[in-house]
């Protein structure tokens, strides 16, 4: 006589508990993700667009006139890189940040040289964006 092994395996309820556990920390998950990539963008837009400000110094003291990005050593405004698309003018320098997540895709980091030769950056992030995308306000101020 032949005596029936018991099947091993998960049961339905195991299999549920474990797709809810998975979905659960998907939720949680990517959120932060989406948070992490739009800082990430934000920062390297950023980076790009603060190495003009020597280029945009070293002109003033030349006494020259800054008119476009390039004369600060920046990428033409017609040649956007691939987080920034430039602009200048006499006291500040833009960027217009390209691709990446809806909280920064298009918006403009600003960055403002007073007489004294201080700059100041500015944004149109959105204020409740803030901390997920720039982080501490001494960075630069979003203005959205």
């Amino acid at each position: 006589m032949q005596t029936k092994k018991a099947e091993g395996g998960f049961t339905l309820i195991e299999l549920m508990i474990v797709v809810a556990i998975i979905g659960i920390l998907a939720a949680v998950a990517i959120p932060a993700y989406q948070n992490y990539v739009a800082k990430s963008k934000f920062a390297a837009a950023l980076g790009e667009v603060s190495a003009g400000k020597t280029g945009f110094d070293v002109k003033l003291n030349q006494g020259e006139e800054i008119d476009a990005p390039e004369d600060a050593g920046l990428a033409a405004a017609d040649k956007p890189t691939a987080n920034c698309t430039f602009g200048a003018s006499s006291t500040t320098l833009t960027c217009e940040v390209m691709d990446g997540p809806a909280k920064v895709k298009g918006k403009v980091i600003t960055l403002t040289r007073d007489d004294n030769g201080a700059w100041a950056c500015t944004t149109d992030v959105l204020a409740a964006d803030q901390s997920d995308v720039i982080g501490s306000e001494g960075t630069c101020k979003a203005e959205g």
